[in-house]
């Protein structure tokens, strides 16, 4: 749909300083009710093994577990699915996701990973950390989108930030977690983190999360006995932006305006990336 057939979601002056001074900016009710529906029963139904993904090709799953744990950890948290599911190719290219990180990093805009955590009862965090040290551009223009399914806060372990680290560097001076019972073991934590700072970062379902990619954050492990702490996480960065990151600019779609480097095109929905408005 282009932003002619609807209303283009308008980012203020205040958000968008907001976001340059903090790093991060949460939209509520970005997303629609039947949107919240949809991506609600899908997760719901991959978690209860009820969509067959025998046929993709390449996917080969890391256990054979069918406990809530087992499954998220089946295929890795079901990272870069929008390659093998409509669903998920279309909720990354979300156009009022777009719209606002066309206001915060565009105008040019290529999406480049996808991620959908359940983080059951009981499943731990991740430690201090920032997206940029993993996926890696020159310039550094990376923007992570977090769409909440579930509502969370610090008992089902909700992402918690540094307002302000986004105009920190890249931490080289990382360590093993020393807890890890509360997080994944598999990650590295930034050492020296100073969290007196930290601020909770709580949401409603469908309220979307954007977060710049030097900023520090983590999350703890869910300690609730029933919920789950659902989401769908997409990062992006300007499209002028080179990266060698999985396989380069050419395995990244192009969502927004144009671009001088090579790019990828969208694989189940029809989706042109928009020209610039000019006003």
């Amino acid at each position: 749909m282009k932003t002619s057939d609807r209303e283009k979601y308008q980012v203020s002056l205040d958000e968008r300083h907001f976001f340059g001074c903090n790093g991060y900016l949460k939209v509520e009710g970005l997303l629609s009710d039947t949107e919240l529906r949809e991506l609600d029963a899908h997760s719901m139904n991959l978690l209860q093994n009820k969509v067959d993904l025998s046929q993709i090709e390449g996917l080969e799953p890391r256990n054979d577990g069918t406990s809530p744990a087992d499954i998220e950890e089946k295929y890795f948290r079901f990272i870069q699915f929008h390659r093998h599911l409509e669903i998920h190719e279309r909720f990354m290219l979300h156009p009022r996701v777009l719209d606002v990180l066309e206001a915060l990093i565009g105008p040019d805009l290529m999406a480049m990973q996808s991620m959908l955590f359940f983080k059951p009862p009981g499943h731990p965090g991740q430690v201090f950390h920032q997206d940029s040290c993993f996926i890696t551009s020159a310039p550094d223009t990376l923007c992570g989108a977090w769409f909440a399914i579930d509502d969370c806060d610090e008992g089902n372990g909700c992402m918690s930030f540094i307002p302000g680290s986004n105009l920190d560097p890249i931490y080289e001076n990382t360590t093993v977690p020393e807890n890890t019972e509360d997080f994944h073991a598999r990650l590295f934590e930034i050492a020296g983190v100073d969290k007196s700072k930290e601020i909770l970062a709580e949401a409603k379902s469908d309220d979307v999360i954007f977060f710049h990619g030097h900023l520090i954050h983590r999350s703890h492990r869910n300690r609730s006995k029933d919920r789950y702490r659902r989401a769908f996480v997409s990062h992006y960065a300007n499209a002028r932006s080179y990266t060698e990151w999985s396989g380069g600019n050419g395995n990244q779609i192009l969502v927004r305006g144009a671009t001088h480097l090579p790019f990828a095109r969208s694989r189940f929905i029809e989706h042109k990336p928009e020209p610039i408005e000019k006003e």
